[in-house]
């Protein structure tokens, strides 16, 4: 069985890569003991298993128009968004006959005659070969932009208002903090308390107006931190006071009226 003395074609790698049984026995012989061409169809085949991929996915989120900018810039197209290339790989050109030689190939001919193989099925020209490079430049850069996009939109976290939770006569020493942040679509309290309570009770975290005529539980404060989702009806500049009160284990949702630490939320 004849081998090659150089690497495979990037034109049969590519074709490969989608499907394509374009290979001749020296060239299949070839890719099972070389490491260099193997990792190169790899790449390509995850670029191709990842185009076929979207095609499937369906209200995907639009990322910003720097995301385009900047995979136009990376790719040194001349205006955003300017994928021309990838479009050529959809181009079919016309069969190639006779011989085919590629200086990757050292020469080597592929020609039926030459190879003493079964005729191999007509490859297109180099448009498909820039085009599915292109499309694996796109979808690296945009990986790396949209991931990284993400990442930024999901660690940005701004911080609203803020109250030092100070404690009622019955817990001495008692304190606490609040912080209201926003973190993506929701608006978050973060609360610590620092106190010794009844470890058969619980503690429950409270907004109340400023006077004190409406009251809503967030929930309970599981150790000295927690945080909590504050619904969307409510407005934190009229529910002004954050508590968080001990109650009993008793089965009454209401305010217990022992309250541990109170503050009022003041707003940056």
């Amino acid at each position: 069985m004849p081998h090659l003395e150089s690497h495979l074609d990037p034109e049969v790698l590519t074709l490969l890569a989608i499907g394509e049984p374009v290979a001749t026995a020296a060239e299949q012989d070839h890719l099972s003991t070389c490491p260099r061409c193997a990792v190169e169809l790899s790449a390509l085949t995850r670029t191709v298993v990842a185009g076929r991929s979207t095609v499937l996915l369906e209200d995907l989120e639009a990322p910003p128009e720097r995301v385009w900018s900047r995979i136009s810039e990376e790719l040194g197209f001349t205006t955003p968004g300017d994928i021309s290339g990838v479009s050529a790989a959809s181009e079919i050109d016309p069969a190639v006959e006779g011989d085919v030689t590629s200086p990757a190939d050292g020469g080597v001919d592929r020609s039926p005659a030459a190879s003493g193989d079964a005729p191999v099925p007509p490859r297109r020209r180099s448009g498909l070969i820039r085009g599915l490079f292109v499309l694996a430049a796109s979808v690296a850069v945009l990986g790396v932009a949209v991931g990284g996009w993400a990442l930024t939109r999901q660690a940005t976290v701004v911080e609203l208002a803020s109250a030092e939770l100070a404690a009622f006569p019955d817990h001495p020493g008692a304190e606490g903090s609040a912080v209201v942040v926003e973190r993506g679509d929701e608006t978050v309290i973060e609360v610590t308390l620092d106190a010794d309570v009844d470890p058969d009770s619980n503690r429950e975290v409270w907004l109340i107006t400023e006077d004190a005529t409406e009251i809503i539980s967030l929930g309970m404060l599981e150790g000295q931190t927690g945080e909590f989702v504050v619904p969307d009806t409510i407005d934190l500049r009229e529910f002004v006071l954050v508590d968080v009160s001990d109650e009993p284990v008793d089965g009454d949702p209401t305010h217990s009226g022992d309250s541990i630490v109170r503050g009022a939320l003041d707003f940056a």
